[in-house]
């Protein structure tokens, strides 16, 4: 059953004629009669007796209070969805990773609010894990995460490179890396750490590169806030392995020392982070959607 075999139904059930159908549905008789043909087939049961005037049976006369319903319920559908592609949209969800949240998209939210004062954000911080599965739960309408190709490689998916972050080493500022310069992952692994939870991009990258020199990582603690890292890490006998963006509060913390990390010249010397915007190909043609993913990605190519 097709919404066109219920609107030529009501069409002849208006006017009594097929002719007169075809002219209000701006289609061929023929095609009014196989419509109809069509539906009748479909139900089991003919809806027109087939006189001078098309007249309903009583099935026709019993569908028809229900098909008119059927056609005021589609025509709110078309209604809202060509307001939503005319740009229309009065809500755009985003989510981000925390680092991303507090220090990357403010002034860019304030830029977009600014340009579309109709549009409510709603802007929610998760672990990189949990937001593209909210992107694909279709929860969400963009998400800022950190890269990951397992999650990221659906042909549905579009992923644009925002940056390269560094990770580096936060300590206590008395703890015994806290005077080095640099440290390697053979330094750190001689210590307890404090990572993010699961379904944190942060906690795969330390795994993985503990796992890639064959060395045992010491966890102590998983959290999954800024605040609760560097609480924690004052307190002297715990080190944690962040991204530089999460780092901002701790650059004029006296009680807080950050070193860099080096991986060696074979490995490009840093230890680093990719951050990504994501959309899907279908939420592009929404152009509210559209304005908000072009917004993040052009200011970052301008910066």
């Amino acid at each position: 059953m097709r919404i066109e075999q219920i609107r030529a139904f009501l069409a002849v059930s208006e006017t009594g004629s097929f002719g007169q159908a075809s002219k209000i549905c701006s289609v061929t008789q023929s095609t009014i009669s196989r419509q109809i043909q069509g539906l009748e087939e479909h139900l089991k049961t003919p809806l027109f007796h087939r006189q001078a005037q098309a007249k309903l049976t009583i099935t026709g006369e019993r569908i028809l209070p229900h098909a008119r319903r059927i056609c005021q319920e589609w025509e709110k559908v078309e209604e809202k969805i060509q307001e939503l592609l005319g740009g229309e949209q009065t809500e755009l969800c985003v989510a981000a990773i925390h680092s991303v949240c507090a220090y990357y998209l403010p002034p860019l939210l304030q830029n977009f609010c600014q340009n579309h004062p109709q549009v409510q954000l709603r802007v929610t911080a998760l672990g990189s894990d949990r937001a593209l599965k909210v992107l694909r739960d279709g929860l969400v309408d963009v998400a800022l995460v950190m890269n990951n190709k397992y999650l990221t490689s659906s042909s549905e998916m579009v992923v644009k490179h925002l940056y390269y972050e560094p990770i580096k080493v936060l300590t206590s500022n008395n703890h015994p890396l806290a005077q080095q310069k640099s440290v390697t992952i053979n330094d750190l692994a001689q210590y307890s750490q404090v990572i993010f939870k699961d379904g944190y991009g942060m906690q795969r990258i330390v795994q993985e590169i503990f796992a890639s020199q064959g060395l045992d990582l010491e966890v102590a603690m998983e959290l999954n806030t800024l605040d609760a890292f560097r609480g924690v890490i004052r307190q002297g006998n715990l080190i944690a392995l962040l991204p530089a963006l999460a780092l901002n509060e701790s650059l004029n913390d006296p009680s807080l020392a950050i070193i860099p990390i080096d991986l060696g010249l074979e490995n490009n010397h840093q230890l680093t982070r990719e951050v990504v915007l994501i959309t899907t190909k279908d939420r592009l043609q929404i152009p509210t959607v559209k304005d908000f993913f072009n917004l993040i990605y052009e200011s970052n190519k301008v910066n």
